[in-house]
């Protein structure tokens, strides 16, 4: 569950100054130079050589950028005298604050703008510089860098990528009734990020990478639309994005709302290459099995990213080519094009043409003679020659992605699929496994992950988890990083996994770390959901103004859901426990919503739920209104049509702990009518839901 913070100073000044995006990416950057200074402290002294590495890690770059030397240069830089910083500091600094102190994140801020402030007007941008301005002399490339806008400062936009993207989203949206009329969108300007600003396009891109995530009844699709309206869309739109794997840990609603480029882009970046990797595994293309030998490798292959399953195959097809050399990326190792010319020859060797790619030695022409191959392959482009030569690595997946839709060369004989008979079932993801990567990933933790039951087996990711909601739980010193080649370095790991998870009262019923180790996807699953049961606990519960401190537990969800219906005026409406089958119908869940938020829920759009497919459309529009609303959810419909207790639990935690946060709201006590009891969080005899290991199965 996830809500959207902001970013307080206490200076008006440079609250206004500063957009939320900027101040988040400025924090950032104030944090890795703190990080890196030593004893991990920044002086108010250490601000000029700070500042200045600033421009290595973020200023602008053009394409050929990894083709530069991007170490901050030494010493203060920027074209800028000891006199001239000594009086920067001088004009910021509060009688306070002294050159041997630690410098704060405001300060930091403060000069940061006074530099602006001068380069500005040393460039001619801002009338007469101040006494002791920076001369003119100072580089160009310094007064590029600071009187830039600061969200281009620290982020860069590649406008092959941007003209790519556009593309895509013509291509593929052009007939959509809605967007239609505001279709083609011109990729030589900045109409993306203004199209962009009401949600709806965001939305729509999301539904065509994993169609049936957003009930499009619950977008709004007025022609004009109100801020709240807008928002609503936002919140819709992230909440989503987080529910197919997209990572939006740094993305807020006011960004979107804003059109901030860097950050629509990376969203947008994601949302493709989640679309155009969908048919990159074993349960879409069941013909990857060709890629593989044995069982032993083909649970190998089950445990890759799609990206490095899509480079897997690009290998075996290149062999077939008498491809000598390996490719392990989608930049370096393919600028030549000497990968494409025979990766195109051994899928459509019949669309070939003369000259052949490998007979030009100029890369441009090269590379354009590949585009050409592709086109006559019904491939789109999503690059441009350049960009192959450049090495462009998200471009470059993307065209590789759209050759394995088009044509992956695979046979159609499953010839090879006996040995994998057995493994049949831990190729269909579970709903489950699902639910818990996507949350994990959701968590803004450093580790992406693919698979739960291989990418934890080591026990790192499972300790960052951990240190994440339970933070100070970890001993560090005592963890093992990856990579970890020896079998009892991660099971020290796991180890300390489960002694945390005992401290955390977690039932864990004849479990050792190395069950992890091994894979054991009961107990995976079955720790997994208690540490996203405890995370849920302890947000209700550090919300003290609602709980006063105490322990909440699944009856005080269970209590204040039914009270929040009654209160309402749905008498009639009750929800037994997390496991009522008549929750499969919709309407109880319907009836809180509108409790908790009356405008959210569309009654006209609302059916019965007495038959299968009326349950269905209500199941699809509960999920959306909930993330509309602001909950940052995982299940999936067949979740609710099946009512699994542990996915009917969260929705309803998710739902509360959005009511409860808002200032409006009344405290927990007062609502539930009498004081929570102080339980443990996996007490057994807690009715609403269970939580024992033992209890867990596989679905």
């Amino acid at each position: 569950m996830g809500f959207d913070g902001l970013v307080v100073v206490s200076d008006p000044y440079l609250q206004r100054r500063f957009t939320q995006a900027d101040l988040r990416a400025l924090q950032t950057q104030y944090a890795v130079l703190r990080d890196a200074s030593p004893n991990g402290r920044l002086r108010m002294r250490d601000l000029p050589a700070a500042i200045s590495s600033i421009r290595g890690r973020g200023a602008v770059k053009g394409r050929d950028a990894e083709k530069e030397n991007s170490t901050p240069e030494p010493g203060p830089g920027l074209g800028l005298t000891d006199e001239e910083w000594a009086s920067v500091l001088k004009a910021v600094a509060r009688a306070d604050e002294k050159p041997h102190q630690d410098a704060s994140f405001e300060l930091f801020l403060r000069v940061y703008a006074e530099m602006q402030l001068r380069l500005k007007a040393a460039s001619g941008g801002g009338g007469a510089g101040r006494a002791g301005g920076i001369a003119r002399s100072s580089s160009s490339s310094a007064v590029a860098f600071l009187t830039a806008a600061t969200t281009t400062l620290l982020h860069t936009i590649s406008e092959s990528e941007k003209a790519s993207y556009v593309g895509h989203i013509n291509a593929y949206l052009a007939e959509d009734p809605f967007l239609k009329s505001a279709l083609p969108i011109d990729p030589a300007t900045d109409h993306i990020f203004h199209i962009t600003k009401d949600g709806v396009l965001l939305c729509k891109l999301i539904n065509l990478a994993v169609p049936g995530t957003i009930d499009e009844r619950a977008i709004n699709t007025k022609r004009v639309l109100n801020l709240w309206e807008k928002n609503e869309n936002h919140t819709l739109c992230l909440n989503s994005a987080k529910a197919i794997g997209c990572t939006v840990v740094n993305i807020g609603t006011q960004d979107l709302a804003e059109g901030r480029p860097h950050l629509v882009l990376g969203l947008i970046s994601q949302i493709i290459k989640i679309q155009l990797l969908a048919d990159v595994n074993l349960k879409s293309t069941p013909q990857l099995v060709e890629l593989v030998g044995d069982s032993k490798e083909m649970e190998e292959l089950m445990s890759l990213s799609p990206e490095k399953i899509l480079l897997r195959w690009m290998n075996f097809q290149l062999k077939k080519g008498g491809y000598q050399k390996t490719v392990t990326n989608f930049s370096s190792d393919i600028k030549d094009s000497e990968a494409y010319a025979c990766l195109l020859n051994v899928l459509a060797p019949e669309c070939s043409a003369k000259p052949s790619a490998m007979s030009v030695k100029d890369l441009l022409h090269r590379a354009k003679l590949i585009l050409e191959h592709a086109d006559r392959m019904g491939c789109k482009r999503y690059l441009t020659p350049k960009d192959i030569v450049d090495g462009l690595p998200n471009l470059n997946l993307a065209f590789v992605a759209h050759i394995f839709q088009k044509r992956n060369g695979l046979s159609k004989q499953m010839k090879q699929v006996s040995f994998v008979d057995g493994l049949s079932d831990d190729a269909q993801v579970s709903r489950e496994e699902r639910s818990f990567r996507l949350w994990i990933n959701s968590l803004g933790i450093s580790t992406y992950i693919n698979n739960v039951f291989e990418d934890l087996r080591n026990g790192w990711v499972l300790l960052e988890v951990i240190d994440k909601i339970a933070p100070g739980s970890v001993n560090w010193k005592m963890a093992n990083r990856p990579p970890i080649k020896l079998p009892f370095r991660k099971v020290e790991n796991c180890n300390q996994v489960l002694k945390i998870g005992k401290e955390l009262k977690f039932s864990l019923v004849n479990i050792a770390g190395n069950d992890i180790v091994q894979g054991n996807k009961k107990l995976i699953l079955a720790f997994l959901w208690q540490l996203m049961r405890y995370n849920i606990l302890q947000l209700l519960k550090n919300l003290r103004f609602h709980s006063n401190g105490k322990e909440i537990t699944d009856n005080d969800i269970l209590a204040w859901a039914n009270k929040k219906v009654k209160d309402s005026g749905k008498h009639h409406s009750h929800m037994q426990s997390f496991k009522d089958k008549s929750l499969s119908s919709g309407t109880f869940f319907l009836d809180l919503l509108s409790a908790v938020e009356p405008r959210v829920v569309n009654w006209s759009l609302v059916t019965k739920g007495e038959k299968d497919e009326e349950k269905q459309m209500n199941a699809s529009y509960i999920i959306s209104v909930a993330r509309k609303l602001g909950c940052s959810i995982f299940l999936l419909p067949e979740d609710i049509l099946e009512v699994n207790q542990k996915m009917m639990l969260t929705l309803t935690a998710s739902i509360m702990y959005w009511y409860l946060k808002r200032p409006t709201s009344h405290s927990l006590d007062s609502e539930n009518g009498s004081s929570c009891e102080t339980t443990s969080i996996t007490s057994s005899d807690d009715s609403a839901s269970e939580s024992s290991i033992d209890d867990n199965t596989t679905r």
